[in-house]
């Protein structure tokens, strides 16, 4: 398999992942009783959905002999508050927010897997256009990925606790 063959394989991947990023973050949406994670997971959504777009063109001009295009969009939202996905208020029900949480963890591996895999592709190519289109997605995708494991990280020892995980 050549270079250019391996860039098309590479982005069907990254296409299939984003489109599955995107069915995740609607489902969480639909499902969380938090307003805020169910805003939150709404922008997720969009912004996989917005990386489908960019990686189908890359796709399309790569199978055409183009050079491939810039992104046209900057950085996705900012998750810089103290609770990026969740409202404070969700840390009351702790105990009984299994699905919040399992949503944290499931986007979180979606997430490394999707910055490992453009890291990969970032590597293997030899067109710099290519390599920067990665690059800015692999850095998008760690916004997402910082504030899903910020989030984990503030409720997971009171969910371990009020969930009775705890061996006494």
């Amino acid at each position: 398999m050549d270079s250019r063959e391996r860039m098309l394989a590479g982005l069907k991947e990254a296409l299939l992942a984003e489109r599955t990023g995107s069915e995740f973050y609607t489902l969480a949406a639909a499902n969380t009783k938090d307003p805020q994670g169910r805003e939150t997971f709404l922008i997720l959504a969009a912004e996989e959905a917005l990386h489908e777009k960019y990686l189908r063109e890359q796709y399309g001009n790569l199978l055409a002999g183009r050079a491939p295009s810039p992104m046209v969009s900057s950085w996705g939202a900012e998750f810089n508050t103290d609770s990026p996905i969740f409202s404070p208020d969700l840390k009351h029900r702790i105990a009984t927010a299994h699905l919040e949480m399992a949503v944290l963890a499931t986007g979180l591996a979606l997430e490394d897997a999707t910055i490992t895999r453009y890291r990969t592709l970032a590597a293997e190519t030899d067109m710099p256009e290519l390599k920067h289109f990665f690059d800015k997605l692999t850095r998008w995708e760690e916004g997402h990925a910082a504030a899903l494991r910020r989030q984990q990280e503030l409720l997971l020892e009171s969910y371990w606790h009020e969930a009775r995980f705890a061996p006494f």
